[in-house]
């Protein structure tokens, strides 16, 4: 009988699941907004729908099946506590809420989805991490027991691997490398703080620096017509492809943010590969080749030339729900199962 894993990702527009097996074939897929579950009291109807939604597409097979497992990333995902913990976009407080104390979003997602199916081990981390996982089972990484995943979409997320293992850390949210300071007092960060390497590096930030070298240079840009909101990071990879001086510029500038950044992480795990993974990372050589030289020319000497920088092996539209089943293909795996 056929063992198959759900994957489930939650984004904070819609949550994409599907029915995957140990070698990372989809057999069905699903979605469905999750915008429409967008405040604190709508938690339980998102719950509902979900679990209908997976009975819906189990019950679309026309063979027998055994569900090992069903696995789940998600913004702010505890992996130890199997919660969903005051995600930033993901069932707030109405503004007319009588007690918006963040200590009560707190979502105990893992629980509430297994008893859905009968108790089924369930498990949950965040979106990078499930990635991470995802790369080691089905992607680049398979064999490595040291790596770094860097997920490069509207903010940074990263997931560390040593020894063979997830890095989760005692509370379950370790690796939140977006949120390096790499320049004292600089850009605004969504979390509050100045300076983030996410406010700098990632789908928002290149964006930014894009305006702010329009600013700074004189040379002529196709994005000098485009206005902000209508601005994205798919639009500076056009121009840069066509030798624009502004796009080429925010894109080393780019590059030497995250390379600097990356030579100094490398001191603290000496991972044999750090992936790049997701929207911006698809921009092939303008992203890799000056975080590639950056983080060469400023690596302590005894890390130098040991590390090598890659591409994502699980760059396709199931990537997310790969990631998510991988977390519990893992358990299985280290289980010996």
């Amino acid at each position: 009988m056929k063992k198959l894993v759900i994957g489930i990702d939650i984004g904070g527009i819609n949550t994409v699941l599907g029915l995957v097996d140990r070698t990372g074939e989809v057999y069905a897929r699903s979605s469905f907004r999750t915008a429409e579950y967008p405040f604190f009291d709508d938690y339980p109807a998102y719950v509902e729908d979900l679990c209908d939604s997976m009975r819906a597409l189990v019950q679309s097979l026309s063979f027998e099946y055994e569900l090992t497992g069903i696995g789940i990333g998600a913004p702010n995902a505890n992996y130890h506590k199997g919660t969903i913990e005051n995600p930033a976009n993901l069932w707030k407080f109405k503004p007319e809420d009588p007690n918006p104390d963040e200590a009560r979003r707190v979502f105990p997602l893992a629980d509430d989805i297994s008893k859905c199916f009968g108790g089924v081990k369930t498990l949950i981390t965040n979106d990078a991490n499930a990635a991470t996982i995802g790369e080691m089972i089905y992607g680049n990484a398979k064999g490595m027991k040291d790596f770094i995943m860097i997920t490069l979409g509207t903010g940074l997320g990263s997931g560390f691997v040593a020894n063979g293992e997830m890095i989760y850390g005692h509370d379950g949210f370790a690796g939140e490398f977006g949120h390096v300071i790499v320049e004292r007092n600089g850009r605004e960060c969504g979390c509050g703080r100045k300076g983030c390497l996410e406010a700098y590096v990632s789908a928002t930030g290149i964006k930014r620096t894009a305006f702010e070298l329009m600013a700074k240079m004189n040379a002529p840009s196709k994005l000098r017509s485009i206005a902000f909101d209508d601005f994205d990071a798919s639009m500076i990879s056009a121009a840069a492809e066509q030798g624009d001086p502004i796009a080429l510029e925010a894109f080393r500038y780019t590059g030497e943010i995250l390379g600097r950044a990356l030579a100094d992480v490398v001191t603290v795990t000496s991972p044999q590969a750090i992936f790049l993974f997701g929207g911006l990372s698809k921009a092939g050589k303008l992203i890799f080749e000056p975080t590639q030289w950056y983080m060469e020319e400023n690596m302590l000497f005894v890390f130098k030339n040991k590390v090598k920088l890659l591409p994502s092996g699980i760059q396709s539209q199931n990537a997310a729900i790969l990631g998510a089943s991988a977390l519990i293909w893992q358990e299985v795996k280290q289980l010996g199962a």
